[in-house]
């Protein structure tokens, strides 16, 4: 039998790892496979070896991995290839199948235009828009946040777009939305480049309080996974061997 697997990072934030089980929850109900089971790469139970143990113990001879990852950083490069790398030598009579992650997409950034509009209605020239990444020291993530960028500058119809980081790169996100705080004649608008909530979501949240206190004019957006387009994504990805057959 066909199982599909799907990883998630994980997080030490209970309502991060319940935001992304009732993600999955969602996914698995319109992804017609038999066997599917969610895990994550660290700090969240089930673990990866534990997820493709349960793939196995419930029949699956060929397991697809989807990852729940919006770049190719190095937990998609290293730290995932590496667990599958043991498990093929555990199971080796299992076949292993591993999908990319979501990668820059047209659709992802029409859904990031849309919630910045559902946040704030009319965006405006004198607007400003941060976008926050997780954080990378690999130079591949770093462009793809410079494609994000400009897609996300051409669907606004402004050129007042940058990006900051939460760790690994600069800017980080306290130097990044004091400067374009201090620059803005407009509302400031922070689009969280993440899946699902989290202590980095918190310190994001946190550091917007504290703007906003001051009387200033500034919106968070929230998190990617409360658009509907993202869903459809893994749905797709996740269905996509079976369309074959």
């Amino acid at each position: 039998m066909k199982a599909i697997l799907y990883i998630g990072h994980g997080t030490r934030s209970k309502k991060g790892a319940d935001e992304a089980r009732a993600f999955i929850a969602r996914v698995s109900e319109r992804v017609d496979f038999p066997i599917q089971e969610i895990s994550f790469l660290e700090l969240t139970e089930p673990s990866i070896d534990e997820g493709f143990r349960r793939c196995v113990e419930r029949g699956a001879a060929e397991v697809t991995v989807v990852p729940l990852f919006l770049l190719a950083a190095g937990h998609i490069k290293q730290d995932i290839p590496n667990v599958l790398e043991e498990l093929r030598s555990t199971y080796p009579d299992v076949s292993i199948k591993v999908k990319d992650p979501f990668g820059v997409q047209g659709q992802i950034l029409d859904a990031v235009a849309e919630l910045v509009r559902e946040t704030v209605g009319t965006v405006g020239l004198e607007d400003r828009v941060l976008i926050v990444g997780r954080g990378s020291s690999d130079p591949a993530t770093l462009a793809d946040f410079g494609l994000i960028v400009d897609g996300v500058m051409e669907r606004l119809g402004i050129t007042g777009v940058s990006v900051c980081y939460l760790a690994a790169a600069e800017p980080r996100f306290s130097e990044g939305l004091a400067a374009v705080m201090d620059d803005a004649k407009g509302k400031v608008i922070v689009i969280p480049y993440l899946l699902f909530s989290g202590l980095l979501i918190a310190e994001v949240t946190a550091e917007i309080r504290k703007w906003s206190k001051q009387g200033r004019e500034i919106y968070h957006t929230g998190i990617l996974s409360e658009h509907r387009v993202i869903e459809d994504i893994v749905v797709e990805r996740a269905m996509w061997d079976k369309r074959r057959l």
